[in-house]
């Protein structure tokens, strides 16, 4: 994880304000490096790339920008690479990257671009990166295919690209996950106004979302129902392990960590998605190194008004994420009892949420909802993981920070196993083809609704979100699947006699913490994630700046 920062301007070096330098710091606490070099015709234009380093590969801090000595290129790199050309990452991705660009600039000049972005299909992982192509006087900049690290823009005088916002008001926009963008200096350009980024579409072909896969539109005659024994259910399982495999393993201990200290933490609702990655992370992990689950609650007067007499410490256990996050951390504990789990409980007072307000304001910009706000809020504490800490049921609650700078998200589940309650309304309304439209819409805006936002909102103290529902392959696989071996709203229980299967919403999901012994989260009930409370007169879309 790192901050990235780009400013071209004609009026020598572009300063970063205090701000906004804070805050590429907290998301790279390891190095902070920039590079300066003068570009356009006679050297017109001054073009300042700055980086901050979370440091999570290899075994030395790679320090950014990357320059290319032999050309002068330079690369700002915020993201992991897993794979390029089908093939693991050994050492710094970020090295890796720099000479694959390399090689792509070598190509004539009218196969300049296509052979950049052919470059960056190759890469499987998440990405945002700035890279200026100093030979040919290029700048190119984007995020991944499914949008999964933040890259903002400003256009003007200076014309800047930064990972995370200075202030809410100062007209930054989100770079779209769209494709890759160019900025080309020539004799012709005169002012920063005067670079109009061109947009390179991942793909040409329209049908594949997010330039991954095409969505499977059969539509079943008589669909089968999901058993433990369908296909689907052992290919999921495959493709999870391969994701976490990628995520989970040769993290590098944390600072003033020890050996058997947290390295992974996840992001624990206690809900199917998050408990699913825990479990299956215990199996890959060695048994003496902590996973740590942090849960979050919230104060909410309104109810505490209503139970007077009760503890705020009682009222932060009533709240439906701790609940479900307690009765899984007890299933984790029981199915896994070597592994050293420790459920963290990030309580969060009214007060501590009304005093960070500003700043998540800030950090989300430019999504600026209540309902972005109330979100952000559960992903900002949880992601602080602050909080008393226990690793037994019965063991002492004693105030603890996890150490582990990698968190895991289940994000990405929902939307590709139709876990949401919208999409079961779409299908008992419109049947088959009205859930595939949902799951299509849902699908292709997870890099504009969410995952910008909420990697803005969790960078900021020091940690790397890393998503194993939304690894490529495991993305493609589930578009292509049919959407009858994914959810089972055609049969709401898998046989009259079985009342107590599994929920039709992602059941195939479902049907895996089934086998991997989990059956009371198996059978859990979908609930939005656990958001702040909002005043009684604010609406989802309200804005909040």
């Amino acid at each position: 994880m790192c901050g990235i920062h780009a400013a071209i301007s004609t009026a020598g070096q572009c300063p970063i304000s205090s701000a906004l330098e804070r805050r590429l710091r907290n998301r790279g606490p390891d190095h902070l490096g920039t590079v300066t070099t003068s570009v356009g015709d006679n050297g017109a234009f001054s073009l300042s790339l700055t980086s901050t380093v979370l440091s999570l590969r290899g075994d030395h801090v790679t320090k950014q920008p990357i320059v290319d000595e032999t050309t002068g290129s330079v690369l700002c790199w915020n993201g992991e690479a897993w794979k390029i050309k089908g093939e693991k990452v050994q050492g710094n991705d970020g090295e890796a990257i720099l000479s694959l660009l390399g090689e792509a600039g070598r190509c004539s000049s009218d196969q300049h671009d296509k052979a950049v972005l052919d470059a960056l299909c190759e890469i499987e992982g998440p990405f945002a990166f700035i890279y200026f192509d100093k030979p040919a006087e290029r700048l190119y900049y984007g995020r991944d295919r499914l949008g999964r690290r933040s890259l903002l823009a400003k256009p003007g005088e200076p014309f800047l690209l930064a990972s995370v916002s200075d202030t809410p008001t100062s007209g930054w926009r989100e770079v779209e996950a769209d494709g890759i963008y160019t900025m080309q200096f020539t004799h012709e350009t005169t002012s920063p106004s005067d670079l109009v980024p061109v947009r390179h579409n991942w793909v040409e072909d329209d049908s594949l979302i997010s330039g991954i896969g095409a969505f499977n539109s059969s539509i079943p005659v008589e669909p089968s129902r999901l058993t433990q024994q369908s296909g689907a259910v052992a290919q999921l399982r495959q493709h999870l392990t391969d994701s976490l495999q990628l995520r989970v393993l040769q993290v590098p201990l944390p600072p003033k960590a020890s050996p058997t200290d947290a390295r992974i933490a996840v992001l624990f609702s206690g809900g199917l998605d998050c408990t699913v990655l825990a479990r299956l992370a215990s199996d890959m992990l060695p048994p003496e190194q902590t996973i740590d689950l942090l849960n979050v609650a919230f104060e909410n007067p309104r109810i505490a008004a209503q139970k007077k007499g009760v503890s705020r410490d009682e009222l932060f256990e009533l709240c439906p994420d701790r609940i479900t996050g307690r009765k899984s951390f007890a299933e984790l504990l029981a199915i896994c009892p070597l592994r050293k789990w420790r459920l963290v409980t990030v309580n969060v007072p009214f007060s501590l949420a009304t005093e960070h307000r500003s700043e998540v304001i800030e950090l989300i910009y430019p999504h600026d909802t209540e309902m972005d706000l109330s979100i952000a809020y559960a992903l900002y504490f949880a992601a602080r993981g602050s909080g008393p800490g226990q690793t037994s049921l019965d063991s002492p609650r004693e105030p603890y920070e996890t150490p582990a700078r990698v968190l895991l998200s289940g994000l990405g589940a929902d939307e590709l196993f139709g876990g949401y309650v919208r999409h079961e309304t779409a299908f008992i309304h419109r049947g088959y083809p009205g859930l595939i439209d949902e799951l299509k819409l849902d699908v292709s805006r997870l890099g504009k609704r969410n995952l910008g936002r909420d990697d803005r909102a969790m960078a900021t103290w020091e940690r790397e979100v890393r998503f194993p529902f939304l690894d490529e392959a495991l993305v493609k696989w589930a578009m292509e699947l049919p959407v009858s071996q994914k959810c089972d709203f055609a049969n709401i229980v898998m046989d009259g006699s079985c009342e107590d299967a599994p929920e039709p919403g992602k059941r195939v999901l479902r049907l895996l913490a089934d086998e991997l012994g989990m059956s009371v989260v198996a059978r859990e009930k979908k609930r939005a994630v656990s958001v702040a409370p909002r005043s009684p007169a604010s609406e989802d879309q309200t804005t909040i700046c």
